[in-house]
Order: structure tokens, then sequence, then C-alpha cells
């Protein structure tokens, strides 16, 4: 049922199959979605004790199949883009793929490799997502950030944003992400469209495309190792390993996909399964990139605590 709270659109008990790439069927007590960066801070004001989750395009992350309670902001709305010259600034709910293409349409290049990303620049800075030998915080320049704790609107430099592999400081403190502004190069439309096409082919035969529904990749690439999460995996037998309707993807072992009826149970059962028999055979504890949001059965919660340690 859609309902109306100081004009901001919000439901009670909503279907979220629709609003992760993993597609798992879950349910939000409560989801709101903002028009614009005032109604999120409104929200973020209202909320800020009772841990508020904000969700861009649902990816990287695990719903739980038994709920939500804590209430769910949605940003996709909150997507304007202004452009000065080489300078691009953007606010968090735009998909990094569309912030890609008008990149493009600009002769700016910077972004081609955010062609394949299936995420909101929102939880591409969380993350600092990256492929290709590029990532976010190449040509970040700074954010606007509301800060839960204080109430108030900052200003974070690159310098401020602790980024490193797969991190940043939006994961240590109570931050949310509002916008962010890049400094790109001008170059030819056809250098940049070029490059996005060879990411694009490269993506193709690597990674399943959400008619396989997944959540990116499982696992970080363990650090001082010579081979990455999805080969040590691979050579612990893992491939097409599968639990209920939630498989290792047979083409690359660090992505895990919903063949129909996935829970968040099983999709932890598998991974779980890929981390022992890594850290057996290997002595490597690989760690998780997706995020759990949501309850947790006993069994997730003692698993999901071995993974996140």
């Amino acid at each position: 049922m859609i309902c109306s709270q100081n004009d901001i659109k919000f439901y009670n008990d909503f279907q979220l199959t629709n609003y992760n790439t993993l597609k798992i069927k879950s349910t939000a007590k409560l989801f709101y979605i903002p028009d614009n960066d005032g109604e999120l801070i409104t929200l973020l004001k209202k909320f800020k004790n009772s841990n508020p989750i904000i969700i861009g395009n649902g990816s990287n992350v695990l719903f739980s199949s038994k709920g939500i309670d804590e209430p769910l902001i949605y940003t996709g709305k909150i997507k304007s883009v202004i452009t000065v010259g080489d300078v691009v600034e953007a606010q968090a709910g735009i998909k990094v793929q569309t912030l890609s293409k008008l990149a493009l349409d600009k002769k700016l290049s910077g972004f081609e490799f955010l062609i394949g990303i299936p995420a909101s620049l929102g939880g591409a800075c969380y993350m600092n997502a990256g492929a290709h030998g590029c990532s976010i915080s190449d040509s970040f320049i700074s954010a606007k950030i509301y800060d839960l704790e204080k109430n108030k609107i900052i200003t974070l430099k690159k310098e401020d944003m602790n980024f490193s592999y797969r991190h940043s400081i939006l994961k240590e403190k109570p931050y949310i992400l509002l916008s962010a502004k890049f400094k790109l190069k001008k170059t030819s439309q056809e250098e940049i469209k070029s490059k996005m096409d060879e990411n694009i082919i490269f993506r193709k035969n690597r990674q399943p495309n959400l008619s396989m529904p997944n959540a990116g990749s499982v696992f970080k690439n363990p650090e001082n190792c010579e081979l990455s999460a999805g080969a040590l995996i691979d050579k612990c037998g893992l491939r097409g390993f599968q639990i209920g309707d939630v498989q290792v993807w047979e083409n690359h072992c660090n992505f895990v996909i919903n063949k129909g009826k996935a829970t968040s149970n099983d999709y932890i059962d598998v991974i779980f399964e890929m981390y022992s028999r890594v850290k057996e055979k290997f002595n490597i504890e690989l760690t998780p990139e997706i995020i759990y949001i949501g309850k947790m059965s006993k069994s997730e919660k003692e698993k999901w605590k071995i993974l996140k340690k």
C-alpha cells in the first residue's frame, strides 16, 4: 500500500524482489522513496536512531528472506547530474552505467570502466567500485555527505575518503553520500566508445549478466596472493556447486547465481562452503564483498559472523 508522510512516498510491507540484482524475495516493513536530497535528509533526521538502510540499484547486497525491520530508503529518484567543462557532479542515486553513457555524450573519459557495473553512484563510492584496473576514486574530487551523528551536511575531499581496495570512509562512519564530484578528461567519443565496447565484451565473457540474477563478485581478491578469489574457489572443486536454487556460476567461481527461488539462507550456506574450502586448502580467509541486510536465522548469524570477522 502506498502512503505519504510529509509528501514523501512510502510503502508498508514492500516486496523487494525487483530492488536487488540477486532477485531474493524479501519484504521491507517500511520502504521510502524520496524524490530529492531534501526529502532524503528529512528521512535521515527522522530515522537517525533507527539504523536506516540506504539502497540504490541493489547490487552487492543480500536481502534476508525473513524480511527487513529497519526503515529502507531507496535513492533511485535522486539522480541529477551537472557538467561544467571536464568536471561532473552527480547525485547518489544515479546508476553508474547511466553516468558512463552521459560522460560519453560529453566526450569525457574516465568513466568507461563503469559501463558494466550494476550499481548506483552511492554504492560505488561506498565500496570504491572498480574494474579493468580503474576505480571510482581515480577521478574523485569531493563529496557532499550527510553526517548522521552531527545532523549536518559536510564536504569530504578525496584525501578524506580513506579510499582503498573495495573500501571508503563510508564503511567506517555514519555518513550518507548525497552527491560526488569528479574530474574527467576531454577526448574523442571514438576513443571512449572503443574502451567501453572492450569492457562490455570482457564482462560478457567473464561475468554473468543480470538475466542470471547475481549480486556481483562474492569475495574480495586476497592480498599478497597470486590467485584471485575465483581461481582459489575453482581449485577447490566448487564450479557449479549448488544448494537449493543458489549455484556457484560455472564460468567464474566468484559469482553466485539465483536459479529461480534462492533464499538468503541457501546463499549463505553456499558462500560459507566456498570460504571454508578455500581456508582448508590454502589457509586463506576470503572476505565477502556482499552486504547482508535484514533479519538473520541462528544459522545465518553464526556463519555470517565467521565470514565477516
